[in-house]
């Protein structure tokens, strides 16, 4: 079972927001999550409520073998969670 961490669309029709999952890399977009681990909203305009992760579960994640999206990957270097 490869898992990935990657963002699940939420919101409303030209308002996304975005859950961070982890989900099996088989399953669709919006198909079942084995666990949220934050979120993100990129059009609220206070930097700092953009993004919330749950920085312990997402390292358990990525020492366990999954593997970030290009996007998930970008949001975790911003906030300083270190990626293999």
């Amino acid at each position: 079972m490869a898992v990935k961490l990657r963002l699940k669309r939420m919101g409303r029709s030209h308002r996304s927001v975005f859950r961070v999952s982890a989900m099996e890399g088989r399953r669709p977009r919006d198909g079942r999550v084995l666990e949220e681990l934050g979120l993100y909203d990129p059009a609220n305009r206070v930097p700092e409520a953009q993004v919330k992760l749950n920085a312990e579960r997402i390292k358990y994640w990525l020492s366990m073998g999954a593997v970030p999206s290009d996007t998930v990957a970008d949001l975790l270097k911003r906030h300083g969670i270190a990626t293999p």
